[in-house]
């Protein structure tokens, strides 16, 4: 039976709410095992870059990462945020270890190619090393992965924090238990977007192709679905999409959306 391990991810609008982050934050610190976060960038990196006079760029929700943008996210996802959080782990007595992508070579990009929109620097992934994160995990270390990943050519690479929860969630499968959790400011995936009492509590492919067709899913949900339905194809166990608050329930099955793949 291969070992537990749980994979986090935190949306940024709960890391933007203090309290909101502290009582997640006490939260998985107390989640036995295993277990990675993987956290999103929050609004900090717009209200910096507007005190630095540098224009922030928005696309169906995406940031445009020129270079000046990079610097900015740069310092704020892989240095504030992340620090903060790890250093509140620690006054938690949870021994986490913060890093981006490039750190240990764990997570590789490759530049998003231009086609209708230019990203900038927006990284696509394309490896996860598995065994040097298996490594840091064996040194009773938790890792704290800011959403920033690294190219051949030596470049910082802004990259979604959902697909880097996913892709790291399929890399460990084939030596952990993996169970992937998604958690943000919503109780789940719901079927009426102003109640948020609505939440649908599972999907198969099935069911999901059939809200997305009515419109009842739709948007920003899709591509957070999309990951986390491809993650189950290639060997996670399980994923769910819940509530940060409700992250104690939802490792047991008792919260939020649980993702099924038949």
């Amino acid at each position: 039976m291969s070992e537990s391990l749980y994979i986090i991810k935190i949306g940024g609008n709960v890391i933007d709410n203090p309290e909101a982050s502290a009582r997640f934050l006490d939260t998985f610190s107390k989640l036995p095992g295993m277990k990675i976060l993987v956290h999103g960038g929050g609004k900090v990196a717009t209200q910096i870059a507007a005190k630095l006079q540098i224009e922030t760029q928005m696309v169906d929700g995406r940031r445009i990462t020129d270079k000046p943008m990079l610097d900015v996210v740069t310092m704020v996802y892989g240095g504030l945020v992340n620090k903060n959080l790890v250093a509140t782990l620690q006054s938690l007595k949870c021994n986490a270890i913060g890093l981006t992508g490039a750190d240990g070579g764990i997570i590789r990009s490759v530049k998003r190619p231009v086609k209708t929109i230019d990203y900038g620097f927006v990284g696509d992934i394309e490896e996860v090393n598995d065994s040097q994160i298996a490594a840091i995990l064996n040194s009773n270390l938790i890792p704290v992965i800011a959403p920033l990943t690294y190219s051949n050519e030596g470049s910082l690479l802004n990259t979604n924090a959902d697909t880097m929860a996913s892709a790291v969630a399929v890399a460990m499968a084939d030596s952990f238990d993996v169970k992937l959790i998604y958690c943000f400011e919503k109780k789940g995936v719901l079927s009426d977007p102003d109640n948020d009492e609505s939440v649908i509590s599972s999907l198969t492919p099935v069911t999901y192709a059939e809200y997305k067709a009515s419109g009842v899913i739709n948007k920003g949900m899709i591509p957070k679905l999309d990951n986390a339905f491809s993650a189950l194809e290639k060997g996670v166990t399980s994923v769910i999409i819940c509530h940060a608050d409700d992250l104690g329930k939802a490792v047991f099955g008792a919260a939020g959306t649980l993702i099924y793949n038949f």
